[in-house]
């Protein structure tokens, strides 16, 4: 048993053997951070007063994974601004789930983002040229930084999941004949979801399986000065209904589609097309953002659509916001326990990382935060606040984890969640984001552990 705490005393029934808990600890100060406490003993029963009650015979939604996006930034500073050892180190650090975080879900963007070095697709023509049989499709724009870190990744974990967003269809399939704005012409529907095909069958050549795709990213951001695109929801439902699933189901690809891909405040999107029983067959889930609405969102998407899954895939933090405290607490209350209470089976961060200077951007967020920062002079790494805000959770909730009942009263500004991994292992994770301390017992069956965690802390347990 792992828990994270600052002040703990775990006391739990052991049975016949002898079991111990292990204690990790961030707390907001950062005096520690994602720090490992001297094993304890699980004792007997014990009362602090407020009980939380955990039943593992009540499941809810299984766990895809924990992460971020390797953009085409990211990958462009961990090949081209870290030595082979540097690497080797940050890689191990951030993939492996004994010696690093166990990052466990990738987010990788199909040609250029706004975090890229430039613009382009993987079917970019000259004017007034287009190219409707795919016969110039190339993937090489990404042999450069993607998938070169891609495999390196792959080397330490290789079922990580991964996901592919594309930012805009090549620009000659477009209204506006552009990759900023406009829409994907009707008469290229099919041909776009072709180009979906060729792009995951040129992974799965290089050696990597891509698990899911949105058909679009942010469908109803489509102003900016870097690719972006379109997509009503009656639009999506059309191509996802009659052109990609189709597609995918003939070729026999058991890659996922996860709809939106866009944020919290608008719930209308995912349902009406989830309200089509046609296209629903061919869908895997929706896709939240949080740069606008609730979290409570994706429970109102799933409470019309429970049998279809939710994922959350994009924040980031930045230099809007600096305190390492709040900043903790709010992706605990917002993002990773948050969207998990609320139906998730993912939580997702933006750029893995970004350099000193909040990039390279592609005309895109110019004071974003990575999880790490990479000094793109010596190659020396910082470790962000999203860095342990991810890591209390991918290093201890793995895959095929089980969300379970945790019952108690409500509790201002205490938040927690509870899961049963593959491995039968129990983990609760809870964040005290009051000033004061808060005691409680953990109640499962017969056991029970009673836990302080410190203002402002972050603890996590597994047992």
């Amino acid at each position: 048993m792992k828990w994270y705490g600052y002040i703990l005393v775990i006391l739990l029934s052991a049975g016949c053997n002898q079991r111990k808990a292990t204690v990790y600890l961030t707390t907001g100060d950062k005096l520690k951070l994602l720090q490992e406490q001297p094993q304890l003993k699980l004792n007997e029963l014990a009362d602090s007063g407020l009980v939380i009650t955990i039943d593992t015979t009540t499941r809810f939604q299984q766990v895809a994974g924990f992460g971020a996006a390797l953009t085409g930034s990211a990958a462009y500073l961990i090949n081209k601004k870290l030595n082979a050892t540097q690497r080797n180190e940050l890689l191990k650090d951030l993939f492996d789930s004994k010696s690093g975080i166990g990052i466990s879900y990738l987010r990788v963007t199909m040609g250029a983002s706004d975090f890229s070095l430039q613009d382009f697709t993987y079917d970019d023509m000259p004017d007034g040229q287009e190219d409707v049989d795919l016969k110039n499709f190339t993937i090489d724009a990404d042999r450069e930084d993607v998938l070169p870190v891609l495999k390196n990744i792959l080397t330490i974990t290789p079922d990580i999941n991964i996901m592919a967003t594309p930012w805009s269809a090549p620009a000659w399939m477009k209204t506006n004949k552009s990759l900023k704005g406009g829409e994907l012409r009707s008469e290229f529907y099919s041909t776009y979801a072709n180009y979906f095909v060729r792009y995951l069958k040129a992974y799965q050549e290089e050696g990597i399986t891509i698990d899911a795709v949105t058909p679009q990213n942010e469908p109803l951001h489509y102003e900016a000065n870097y690719p972006c695109m379109s997509m009503s929801a009656a639009q999506q439902l059309e191509f996802v209904k009659n052109h990609l699933g189709p597609v995918f189901q003939s070729q026999k690809f058991n890659t996922g589609i996860m709809l939106y891909d866009h944020n919290w405040d608008n719930t209308d999107y995912a349902i009406s097309i989830l309200n089509d029983q046609e296209v629903k067959k061919y869908v895997l889930g929706t896709a939240f953002h949080a740069y606008a609405g609730s979290v409570s969102a994706m429970s109102t998407v799933h409470d019309a659509h429970p049998d279809k899954a939710l994922f959350f895939t994009e924040i980031s933090g930045g230099r809007w916001a600096t305190n390492f405290s709040d900043n903790l607490m709010w992706n605990m209350e917002n993002i990773f326990i948050g969207s998990v209470n609320n139906w998730s089976s993912s939580a997702l961060l933006w750029n893995l990382a970004l350099d000193e200077n909040d990039g390279p951007t592609n005309n895109g967020c110019s004071n974003c935060r990575g999880v790490v920062t990479i000094d793109s002079g010596t190659g020396s790494v910082t470790k962000n606040e999203e860095y342990y805000a991810l890591a209390h959770f991918s290093k201890f909730v793995r895959p095929g984890a089980y969300r379970i009942s945790n019952q108690a009263p409500a509790v201002a500004q205490l938040h927690y969640v509870s899961f049963l991994n593959p491995d039968r292992s129990l983990v609760l994770i809870a964040a005290n984001n009051n000033n004061a301390p808060i005691s409680l017992t953990v109640q499962e069956g017969n056991n029970s552990f009673v836990l302080t965690i410190p203002g402002k802390a972050l603890a996590t347990v597994v047992w």
